[in-house]
């Protein structure tokens, strides 16, 4: 196969020269990604190069030396950063493959016909050649391609970082004639500089893998992972605490929210809507407050902060809250364990019943009567009256405080079950009402 090139080396270089022609042509004529990337001087060179550097491997081969790939490997890295698609890169090689081999054949048969079956053999080695380069092509452009969406991935996550911990106060941006950081990471993340978004906080996974669908760096998607034009875009930001969505609503409610995170059963809490990129901080802040006022034993839930400002004030004041828990329902909390808890969810029942005792006793699966005479219990120890609504205000904030207490400390608990649960505090589940003292 050496012998054979170099007999016909000169008339082979013209007319590689000419197939160079053709395919740059061809390629710009065919494919609008090339034409937007390159002008014809660079493309031509690029291919012209190409097909020199297959017969040089050709020749390589033929001599028991490797193939030098790292041509292949920098073009293919290099169109990778460019953005040209790798269908169109690997296309061109494709074809400049053919038009070589055509080449070889032609100027063999110029040079001498019955050289012709001495070729036949270097067809295999040709392509093997070829497949190395195109291999070598490939796998150098994922790379790169890959290493570009990571930069993106960590690019968007620091743009998103911005926003949700805070940049650069908008007045000191304004005093200094400059844009606030929270604006420009915005813009970057093609954000208007008005409209309508809130922040979502989701729990942390016990497990620690993410709960939302991972999407495309760089792109906003629904929390389902639908991509609906109907729903919100949001963008998340994984951490190791959780995961935080930006939600732009547009034109959808607040409500809306919660039927976006439905699909991943989770629970969540969600900010206040904002106006400007400046005030997402804000709503970050007030939406890791709603989660903390929905605790675990709630089960998947999705808490708008707006919903449930009363116990975002207990969790708000730690200190208040545990002074709260004290002076309201200090002289039920230092009852024995089974007192305590008994009492405790029978007000929580009441309390989400709206007052209904008859509703109360149905959920816990007790008679009215026993539900009646543990609230009279409750108020004599509290020293206050359930018929006095600024006192029933300061029971729900107390009580709130115990749940959020015990969600922050787990080991205990069991002293405040679930008051949905339809179990007795003793544990047994009944098979139908019976009064209790």
């Amino acid at each position: 196969m050496e012998r054979i090139i170099e007999e016909i080396r000169e008339d082979l270089s013209r007319r590689i020269a000419v197939a160079a022609d053709r395919l740059t042509d061809r390629t710009l004529a065919e494919d609008p990604a090339y034409a937007a990337l390159l002008g014809r001087a660079e493309l031509r060179e690029r291919i012209h190069h190409a097909l020199r550097q297959a017969v040089e491997g050709l020749l390589r081969s033929s001599r028991g030396l490797p193939v030098e790939l790292a041509d292949a490997r920098a073009v293919g890295a290099l169109r990778a950063e460019q953005g040209l698609p790798l269908t169109s890169l690997l296309r061109t090689y494709r074809r400049g493959g053919r038009l070589l081999w055509q080449s070889l054949t032609e100027a063999v048969t110029a040079h001498d016909r019955a050289a012709l079956p001495r070729l036949l053999p270097g067809a295999t080695a040709l392509w093997d050649v070829l497949d190395q380069m195109t291999d070598a092509v490939a796998e150098s452009y994922r790379r790169a391609e890959a290493a570009h969406g990571d930069r993106d991935r960590e690019h968007r996550a620091a743009l998103l970082d911005v926003l949700l911990d805070g940049g650069v106060g908008p007045s000191a941006a304004a005093a200094a004639g400059e844009v606030s950081a929270a604006e420009a990471a915005a813009a970057r993340l093609g954000l208007p500089e008005r409209g309508r978004f809130t922040v979502v906080v989701l729990a942390a996974d016990a497990s620690g893998a993410p709960v939302v669908p991972v999407v495309p760096a760089g792109t906003g998607a629904p929390a389902g992972g639908t991509g609906a034009a109907s729903a919100p875009r949001v963008l998340w930001r994984i951490r190791a605490d959780g995961e935080i969505g930006l939600v732009e609503l547009g034109h959808h409610p607040l409500e809306s929210v919660r039927e976006l995170l439905a699909p991943l059963g989770v629970r969540a809490g969600v900010g206040p809507v904002v106006a400007a990129p400046a005030d997402v901080a804000r709503a970050h802040r007030l939406a890791a407050l709603a989660l903390r006022t929905s605790p675990e034993s709630e089960g998947p839930r999705t808490a708008l902060l707006d919903e449930r400002l009363p116990a975002a004030l207990v969790a708000a004041e730690a200190e208040l809250a545990g002074r709260l828990r004290q002076v309201v329902l200090g002289p039920v909390l230092a009852l024995p364990a089974q007192d305590r808890r008994t009492l405790l969810t029978t007000l929580g029942t009441w309390l989400a019943c709206q007052g209904s005792t008859t509703d109360a006793a149905q959920r816990l699966y007790c008679h009215r009567n026993t539900v009646s005479n543990r609230l009279r219990r409750l108020e004599q120890l509290t020293g206050r009256s359930l018929s006095d609504p600024r006192q029933v205000v300061e029971l729900a904030l107390a009580h709130a405080a115990v749940l959020q207490r015990v969600e922050a400390e787990p080991a205990t608990r069991p002293a405040v079950p679930d008051p949905r649960a339809s179990r007795t505090p003793g544990g047994t589940a009944r098979r139908s009402p019976r009064r209790r003292a």
